[in-house]
């Protein structure tokens, strides 16, 4: 098995319903036979909650979830107490809990984050695929 991937939130996003937001050359990255491509299930969290409070505008995603991973080869990702740990623990000033549990999954994982978030570039670990 080739690279394993973990894709953050808004990149799924993207993926979903905007594809050509995402350079060819990552999508063609990403759906490469050869790579395992996971979402956090804390994503599904962050496009719940979003979806509710009216910040995302994602019409029958919610709903449709396990099917549109589906549809495009993404596997879920759960989140465990490990996970949970790090991201709380880790002294990296950024506050979004979300964005904290993708980084503590990529590093405990050994994934490589798929994300556009200068936020999560610039840290020292995980390993990044950006654009």
């Amino acid at each position: 098995m080739g690279v394993s991937y973990l894709v953050d939130t808004h990149v799924l996003l993207w993926l979903l319903g905007s594809p050509d937001r995402v350079p060819a050359g990552v999508r063609e990255t990403l759906s490469d036979p050869t790579v395992a491509l996971h979402v956090s299930a804390a994503s599904a969290l962050e496009v719940a909650t979003k979806t509710r409070t009216g910040k995302l505008q994602a019409v029958g995603l919610v709903e449709s979830w396990d099917r549109r991973l589906s549809d495009i080869g993404v596997t879920e990702l759960t989140v465990t107490s490990e996970h949970a740990l790090m991201a709380g623990s880790m002294t990296w000033e950024h506050r979004d809990p979300f964005d904290r549990l993708l980084v503590a999954q990529a590093v405990i994982e050994g994934l490589v984050l798929v994300t556009v978030d200068r936020a999560m570039t610039g840290l020292p670990a995980p390993r990044v695929l950006t654009w």
